[in-house]
This record gives C-alpha cells, structure tokens and sequence, in this order.
C-alpha cells in the first residue's frame, strides 16, 4: 500500500529549523521595539527589560543564572569565543588567561584538549590557533563515536587550560558523558566547554548537572531565529572578550544587542520547555519505524553512531554503494529534504571528518546520509520517505560497476 505524498518532507532539522509559529508571532511584534539596549531614555530602558526578561528565560532553560549567560551572533561565534580565550595575552583582560588556582593565582595554562568529531567551527579554530603556536590535543573515538575516559586523563598534563568537547554529535548523534569529563577536567585544574548546540532543546541540559564552565547554544536549532546564539560562562571564570569595543553583555561581547533575535531565541526557548518532554517520546517512536524500515526493505545497511547514547532526533545510515550526494539529489527531487553531513560542510566533496574519525573507511563514508527530525516530521512523512528511499538506492547501486552482490569495490582511474 503506497503512502499518499507529502508536498515537502524535511529531515535537515540537524541543519537549521523552522521558525516556530509562536517565535513568528513574538519577533512580529517586537518589530517596534526599535530602542538601543543601551540607551538611557524610554525607548532603551524599555528594549533593555525585554533583552534582560529573554536573558533569564534562556538561563533558567539550561538552570544557569541569567548573571552567567552572554548572548552571541551564533553558536559557533560562542565556541569561538571560548577557545579564543586561550589565546589571549591577558594584558587587556580583567581575569586573564587560564584557570584561577586554589590560592588565587592564575595559572599559564595554554594547551586546549578536543575531539576529532568536533563541529568545522571547533576544529578549524583549533588548526588556526596551532599556527599561531597555541598546542592543540586530539582526542580519538571509538567506532561509535564515544571518546575514552582514559586517553582523557593521560592527556590531561599541567599545561592544559581548555578541554572542548561536543556534548551530542551533529551528525551521528552520539551523546558523550559530559560530566565524567568534567570531574576529570576539574580534577586535573582545567576548564570544560562543550558545545551543546545540537542537544539543548532536544533533551534536558543543566549546567549544574553537567558540571561545565563553559556551554554553547544556538537559536535557530531550536526554532528559534538565525543569528543569535548564546554562551554559559561560569562564575569565577576566566574570560577573554571576542568582539572588543563596547561594554554590552557586561563587557563579554561588544555590539548593540540583536533584540529581535534575543526575543525570539527567548521564546523558542519558552515553547521548548513547553513541549519538549512529549516530543522526545514521539522522536523515538519515529526513530524506530525509520530504523526498522530502512532495515527490512534495504539490504546491506550500517546505521552510524552509538547503539544507546544517542540523540533520537538524528539518523545517520552508510549505504555502501550508493553515493550520499547522489541519494540527497534523488530524494530532494521526491520532495524530501536529508542531508550528508554538516550544513556547514556543505560543498566539500570531502567524506565526512566524524565517520572517518569512527574508522570508517572512505568508500562507507561518501555514501552515508543524515536524517534529522523535528517537531513537525510525522509517521505519515517517515512512510513516505521509506517507499521512496529502496528505489533510490537500488537505482544508484544498479548503476555503479563497483557495486556487484552486497560487495563494494574502489574504482580506480
């Protein structure tokens, strides 16, 4: 029996999300909150109480106090200003560089600690502050994307400061125990920041509970607006600005606030708490009749990613034999959006970093897709994408001569 077609289907939720309908009403009608934050007179003092109201509603969401959160242009400007924090001389820095010791002193700690599966936005900063003579670690994983707690504490020397690691996976949604890291980080008189962008608003995140110094989020993730993120600084913890030249969020980020953006972000976040416990337990009903779907009607299938600790939300599946690009381009021509990788990503042909960081070879990676739902992805929509999804892939098998009975063979040439 065929499922009636959906007009669009979109699985890239990973990528961005739609605006939540409540968001669109609140940005509408702060479009005459035209104020600066900044301003003494009424039209700022009022701009002000609405950015300081949104600050308070996004803290509470991760159980920070508002005091402790900055808000940011995006996530990857926040995991930007963290690990540029390392690279900073301290001169001009109120609290300086690296971490305060037990008798107050600050500590030259200047070596960062991350993961090899960690967002372009992480690793790309960590190569441009290696060259800049900052000592870069990496961290392996294993095949399901888990780092070892071992590896962490032998790396784990005097001169580390910083320790990144991702708190879910943006393309395999593999979770990492972000508090036990941060239990062997503390213990070793380093900092912690883990970039949560990919799990806040998708299951509960709680700065306390996570132990971390520092927590990275982003708006439009969450169905909130784009351009506007934010940055849970610890209190007591170093920190050195990335955007210099105003006194805005307490001197951490200079530039007139994006109010709009702020609201909106805020009210994401109010409509996540609101709805996000009902979701988790709908996401993973759907995971499930994708997964057994794919497999029942797919031969020669690997899902990536960790069997248990997982955001539900995303699906990555290696499909040997057929290209991730070519699956991408026949599904959006049936309607369905997915994606083969990171957004940010986009445009190389280069096989994801993450799948060949989990050891898996070239061949397997370029024919991998990442399916991430959301809010309004149905059982009605996951069906649809199940009778679409074996044609495809037997068409782009039965069109490659290294693709022969399950076997897959490098092509040369």
């Amino acid at each position: 029996m065929s499922t009636e077609k959906p007009e669009t289907v979109y699985l890239d939720h990973n990528a961005t999300t739609p605006l939540h309908p409540a968001v669109k009403q609140e940005m509408t009608e702060a479009m005459e909150l035209f104020g600066n934050p900044s301003s003494m007179h009424g039209f700022g003092r009022e701009a002000r109480a609405n950015v300081e109201h949104a600050r308070k509603t996004v803290a509470s969401f991760i159980g920070a106090d508002s005091a402790n959160l900055m808000f940011t242009g995006s996530g990857s400007e926040a995991n930007n200003t963290v690990l540029s924090i390392f690279s900073c001389s301290g001169d001009s820095c109120s609290t300086g560089s690296g971490r305060t010791g037990e008798k107050g002193e600050t500590n030259n700690r200047k070596t960062i600690i991350t993961t090899r599966i960690e967002h372009p936005c992480v690793l790309e900063t960590s190569r441009c502050l290696a060259g800049q003579g900052t000592p870069v670690k990496y961290l392996d994983v294993d095949r399901y994307g888990k780092i070892n707690m071992d590896q962490l504490s032998e790396l784990l020397t005097d001169d580390v400061g910083l320790v990144s690691i991702m708190m879910a996976n943006n393309e395999i949604g593999t979770l990492q125990d972000i508090s036990e890291a941060a239990r062997l980080v503390h213990e070793h008189g380093a900092l912690l920041h883990t970039d949560a962008v990919q799990a806040v608003g998708k299951i509960p995140v709680d700065v306390d509970d996570l132990g971390v110094d520092f927590l990275s989020m982003s708006a439009h993730k969450i169905y909130g607006p784009k351009g506007v993120g934010a940055l849970y600084v610890r209190p007591g913890t170093p920190f050195c600005p990335f955007v210099r030249g105003g006194h805005q969020e307490q001197g951490r980020r200079a530039g007139t606030e994006n109010t709009l953006g702020i609201l909106g972000m805020a009210r994401a976040v109010q409509m996540r708490s609101e709805e996000m416990e009902d979701e988790l337990h709908r996401i993973r009903a759907l995971r499930e009749q994708l997964v057994r779907g794919i497999e029942s009607s797919i031969d020669d299938v690997v899902f990536n990613g960790h069997p248990e600790d997982y955001i539900p939300h995303t699906v990555n599946v290696s499909f040997p034999g057929a290209e991730g690009e070519s699956i991408l381009l026949y599904l959006d021509m049936a309607g369905i959006a997915v994606s083969t990788g990171s957004a940010c990503a986009s445009g190389s042909l280069d096989p994801s970093h993450v799948l060949l960081a989990t050891g898996t070879d070239a061949e397997r990676a370029h024919g991998s897709i990442r399916i991430s739902m959301g809010r309004d992805t149905t059982e009605e929509q996951i069906g649809y994408l199940l009778e679409v999804l074996p044609p495809v892939i037997r068409k782009i098998r039965g069109m490659s001569t290294a693709y022969i009975g399950g076997n897959t063979y490098a092509q040369t040439g």
